[in-house]
């Protein structure tokens, strides 16, 4: 955030001391440092650790398919929680979403989630996909797009899902879980081309940032290509 302001401030000295204006002169951000910013490589979750949270019983439904669809298909968690019903298309496991920059394109999952949509949504046929533990108070009445016109209760915040889900997990985040399925499809050879498309990245610099390969993953390719273990 501190090296994104100060570009900012930056590129408005470039434009003030322009030829047509003239405001200042000096830079304003020359005496202001960039700082480093730090590589996490361990921000991805481990494959087994994934599979053990699918088979927790402890996990409501309404979570379990949040997290599992947020996995499967690498979609941003704000994305998702703004989905509605009728942006479903269940027998082609894809659903319509407004993804970031206002882009409208298919968030896709596997089968896992789609046994648990149908859990979920039960008999509703309209109103917010994932839906908030109670009714709102008459004073915080959401707008009507975000209220089940069966129920009365509102759409779930990104708010509390992400306070459930790290307290569920002991401190993960709902962005890890995107940031871990990009990981671990890049160790199984997904090409970039298919990541990006499944995910809804536009450059590879972005991408970036998410596909890198576990310790786990580097030790497992280096053991499969041990010519010495091959010999034995």
């Amino acid at each position: 955030t501190w090296n994104r302001h100060r570009a900012a401030l930056r590129s408005f000295t470039a434009w003030a001391s322009g030829p047509a204006r003239g405001w200042v002169r000096d830079d304003l951000a020359a005496l202001i440092d960039r700082r480093p910013e730090v590589q996490d490589r361990t921000r991805a979750i481990d494959r087994h650790q994934i599979e053990d949270l699918w088979e927790r019983r402890d996990v409501p439904v309404r979570e379990k398919t949040l997290w599992r669809l947020l996995y499967e298909s690498a979609a941003r968690a704000d994305s998702v929680l703004a989905l509605d019903i009728t942006d479903l298309d269940q027998p082609n496991k894809r659903a319509k979403i407004t993804a970031k920059g206002h882009v409208v394109r298919w968030v896709q999952w596997q089968s896992g989630t789609a046994r648990l949509l149908p859990r979920l949504i039960g008999d509703r046929r309209a109103g917010p996909l994932f839906l908030s533990d109670r009714r709102p108070a008459p004073a915080r009445t959401p707008a009507v797009k975000d209220l089940c016109p069966v129920t009365g209760r509102g759409r779930l915040s990104y708010k509390r899902a992400e306070y459930l889900f790290k307290k569920t997990t002991g401190g993960w985040t709902l962005h890890q879980l995107r940031h871990s399925r990009l990981t671990h499809l890049g160790e199984d050879g997904w090409s970039s081309a298919m990541l990006m498309a499944l995910s809804g990245h536009t450059n590879l610099r972005s991408l970036g940032i998410y596909t890198n390969p576990s310790t786990e993953a580097v030790a497992a390719a280096l053991a499969d290509h041990d010519p010495g273990r091959r010999h034995r």
